[in-house]
């Protein structure tokens, strides 16, 4: 047989998305991890996720904290807007941001140890606040930086490479999330693109604090047998709750779903999960369920991918502070300071 060539030219331009720009125009820094290392594998998805829906980068802001988690802003959306913050009290800095500019979308990236250990309370206080952002935990269940020691998030039983065991059970962040009525908590694996893909997108439409626990093992210090967050270990033990997609607002949904076997959840900007039942017949908008359902898998030596619970009807945080529409951050000084009639108005109803 001949090959017949096309009399079409081939064209040497990039793809663009909906907005005109180039999956490269997602991209940061070239990463300084070690070769194999989980966070790559979630930076590529936040990429691929940002540059699908055609969000614009200069309306993020990516924030983060100490550890090698909170390097990975800089791998990602270089025309973005960053803080680096102190060990475990990023939540504060997107407590600050919010406030100030309501329109960015924050995106926070943390480790096991920024989130469980130090940051622990902060963690806490910005879920129960609801503040609207994408909370990402790069969880691989050891201290990377500082040369392997279990986190807080170790399983109980799992042993380092150098044969001691870990004999502290560990704080499982999705079902504290949940028990703290966080508004969207799910958990994925990096080495599943696919789910994270979708789960990055639905968090990005979400309007308050999305949670997503990302399993994402070290290669160089808990990824050999005896791991529990080990590559192997994952592919072996990981039971998804769903199949995930994902439609933006911008396109419309034409697939009929036969009954019964599809759920689908709206978002606050009109985007929809379609969540298709596997061996679970799950319900992610059940509280309750959601945290006998961890418990059941954690007791069984499993973890859970997938929406583990959502809760569209909860109020953000910004939301609740009343702010008006324009951010606080362009508002002109004569209308963010109050005149010294003012002033004395309240100094006088405190005597």
């Amino acid at each position: 047989m001949v090959a017949t060539q096309s009399n079409q030219p081939l064209s040497s331009e990039p793809h663009t998305n909906r907005i005109g720009l180039t999956q490269a125009d997602y991209k940061g820094a070239v990463s300084t991890l070690c070769d194999g290392c989980g966070h790559d594998a979630v930076t590529s998805q936040i990429i691929k996720a940002f540059y699908e829906l055609g969000i614009e980068p200069h309306r993020v802001t990516k924030l983060s904290g100490i550890g090698c988690s909170s390097k990975t802003p800089a791998y990602f959306l270089g025309r973005a807007h960053g803080f680096n913050s102190v060990h475990g009290r990023m939540p504060s800095v997107a407590t600050g941001v919010s406030m100030a500019n309501q329109q960015l979308l924050q995106v926070g990236i943390s480790g096991d140890g920024d989130t469980a250990s130090i940051g622990l309370g902060q963690f806490c206080h910005i879920v129960r606040r609801n503040v609207p952002m994408i909370y990402i935990v790069e969880n691989n269940g050891v201290y990377g930086l500082t040369k392997g020691q279990f986190s807080a998030t170790a399983d109980l039983g799992s042993k380092l490479k150098t044969g001691v065991v870990n004999d502290l059970p560990p704080i499982d962040l999705c079902g504290l999330a949940i028990e703290l009525n966080c508004s969207f908590v799910a958990r994925s694996f990096a080495g599943d693109p696919k789910q994270l893909v979708s789960l990055l997108k639905a968090s990005a439409s979400h309007k308050g604090t999305s949670v997503l626990d990302v399993i994402s093992p070290c290669v160089t210090f808990n990824n050999h047998e005896g791991s529990t967050k080990s590559y192997k270990y994952a592919k072996d033990h990981e039971i998804p709750l769903h199949e995930l997609s994902y439609v933006p607002f911008y396109e419309q949904i034409t697939v009929d779903y036969e009954p019964g076997t599809v759920q689908d959840v709206e978002m606050h900007d009109g985007s929809h999960i379609m969540l298709k039942k596997l061996g679970l017949d799950y319900d992610p908008s059940n509280r309750i369920n959601a945290l006998m359902t961890l418990q059941k898998a954690h007791a069984e030596g499993q973890f859970l991918t997938g929406l583990l619970y959502i809760d569209e009807s909860k109020p953000d945080f910004t939301t609740l502070m009343n702010l008006v529409d324009e951010p606080l951050a362009h508002l002109p000084e004569g209308v963010v300071r109050p005149p010294k009639a003012v002033l004395d108005e309240i100094m006088n109803s405190l005597m």
